[in-house]
């Protein structure tokens, strides 16, 4: 079996080009014998890791430090001397330093090591003419996979067909927002995190549809690269560290010498040998801080279990010590510094502002107005509120997920905090689904900058979502605080807009039309606009 090696480069290839640099066919996939000899050349689709060092090599390299050095060597003369329970203390000091280094370190590697399940999963690919679901572990560069909402991506794909497909690519790139794909061919020196035409292993699908060709399995794919990156073993060397051995060789050159002028002051005066012998091991032993390498770890062990519950893995102890010496943190655009989740944080309605707390997915928290008038529930939302929030959950394709006390969702990002918006207020999506059950939808598409649902009520009723712009240019009515329908100030909206912006929240708007009928997009030229805003919760 031979270890794949490709360019990376996919993304700047035509159609054409593609197909055959990977000797595929696009409308019908690979056929079973060219399955069999691909699998036999690159192998599962699997992260591969090199053997790690056995667990007692990696247990007694706890004991590479110098002042543990001095500590093992002062324990084995104190046994010589006849002073075991000397000797069993320095000993049973470097042993509980050792087991805690051991202990913390193996579980960071086990941490690392559940990385090779981020591409293990069930895939739909087409081969023969066939649409087939296989595990993601027997692709093989060529195939041809069929992505859908909720899939996560198996291996890393070109992507030839696209229809309104959104992946979420944070475990990259950081991006808290999905990234909408395309077929266009891009440049060559296109950053991975703008590679709108491919489609990265660990990754997952939040709307719409997509085919792509594989182009990288395993160890060969982006997550397979980050794999290989944290596989590296290096000599870690920190300001801790530094310090922590210069000590120790200060200790021992001045420690050998006090001891040994011991020794041989006490033997020109006339005492035994074997007394100034054991009265300058007393003297080198008294002088070590045998307890400084126990404190030293202990402590840092703390820094890593406060960091996991945080879920950072921390490898090698002393990282956690210069993560905390750090005094810059540079970061780019991508939202490194956010926690990939999407929280309803204001919304304007009716001319008024509200403000929501409570964060992530959780449906627990309040919406409070902006006089601070107490917390609104569903039995007295004004008008304008209720409307805004009946239009995010009912203009949505996604729901929200309990497991234990954590909250996700399943789908986009965007549609799992609007929908926990609502819930604070005690507005049920299920109950809501029910009472007005949809009709239709118009999927969100870049070309209009909107999504739109239609459902049955007392009369049918159309609910829009999407960009100010693009639904500003589409009404002509507003609601104001009692819930009536007034004339439409754009001046009015784009400075609410503004304003929010300012704060740094992304802001939706929402409106709604009561209709008989929903034929053509140009029907939602007068509907009624309710305003609502979000933004990221750091």
């Amino acid at each position: 079996m031979t270890v794949q090696s490709y360019s990376h480069c996919h993304h700047a290839l035509t159609d054409p080009e593609i197909r055959a640099s990977l000797n595929s066919h696009t409308e019908d996939g690979l056929t079973s014998e060219e399955v069999a000899r691909r699998y036999e050349k690159y192998g599962r689709n699997e992260l591969q890791f090199k053997p790690g060092k056995p667990a007692w090599l990696r247990f007694l390299l706890q004991f590479n430090q110098p002042l543990l050095y001095i500590l093992l060597l002062a324990g084995i003369v104190k046994a010589v001397l006849g002073s075991w329970t000397n000797a069993g203390v320095i000993w049973g000091v470097t042993l509980i330093n050792a087991v805690i280094g051991y202990v913390q370190e193996a579980k960071a590697e086990g941490a690392i090591a559940s990385l090779a399940k981020a591409v293990t999963t069930e895939t739909t690919v087409l081969r023969e003419g066939q649409p087939l679901r296989i595990p993601s572990r027997d692709l093989v560069p060529g195939d041809l996979v069929l992505l859908t909402s909720g899939d996560k991506v198996p291996a890393d794909l070109r992507l030839l067909q696209v229809r309104n497909l959104q992946v979420d690519e944070s475990a990259l790139t950081g991006e808290s927002v999905p990234v909408e794909k395309s077929v266009q061919v891009l440049p060559a020196e296109t950053p991975l995190a703008e590679r709108h035409n491919m489609a990265y292993a660990g990754s997952f699908v939040t709307f719409g549809q997509g085919r792509g060709l594989v182009v990288a399995t395993a160890n060969a794919t982006e997550m397979g690269q980050i794999s290989r990156s944290m596989e590296n073993r290096v000599s870690l060397t920190t300001p801790l560290t530094r310090k922590f051995e210069k000590f120790s060789r200060t200790l021992l050159y001045v420690i050998l010498p006090l001891a040994a002028c011991t020794l041989v002051v006490g033997l020109g005066q006339g005492e035994s040998w074997i007394d100034m012998f054991e009265a300058a091991v007393a003297l080198a032993v008294s002088a070590i801080p045998e307890g400084l390498p126990a404190v030293v770890t202990i402590t840092l062990a703390i820094g890593v279990n406060r960091m996991a519950k945080r879920h950072a893995i921390i490898r090698k102890l002393p990282a956690v010590e210069a993560l905390g010496s750090a005094t810059m943190i540079c970061s780019d655009k991508t939202g490194t510094l956010t926690e990939n989740q999407m929280t309803v944080q204001a919304i304007y309605a009716g001319g008024q502002s509200y403000r929501v707390s409570g964060g992530g997915y959780s449906p627990h928290g309040d919406i409070t107005g902006s006089d601070n008038e107490g917390t609104l529930d569903a039995t007295a939302l004004p008008p304008a509120l209720a409307g805004c929030l009946a239009a995010g959950i009912l203009c949505n394709d996604s729901q929200l997920k309990q497991t234990g006390t954590d909250w996700s969702v399943v789908g986009d990002p965007t549609e799992g905090a609007l929908i926990a918006a609502a819930e604070k207020a005690g507005l049920s999506q299920a109950g809501l689904m029910t009472a007005m059950p949809r009709m239709d939808a118009i999927p969100f598409e870049s070309e209009y900058q909107y999504m739109a649902t239609l459902h049955e009520a007392q009369s049918r009723i159309i609910y829009v979502k999407g960009a100010v712009e693009a639904l500003l240019s589409r009404c002509t009515q507003m609601l104001d605080a009692q819930g009536q329908a007034i004339a439409l100030d754009a001046d009015l909206i784009k400075q609410a807009v503004d304003h929010l912006a300012g704060q740094g929240l992304r802001v939706l708007a929402f409106a709604q039309k009561w209709q008989r009928a929903i034929s053509t997009r140009s029907t939602m030229s007068t509907s009624l606009p309710i305003w609502c805003f979000w933004g990221y919760r750091a």
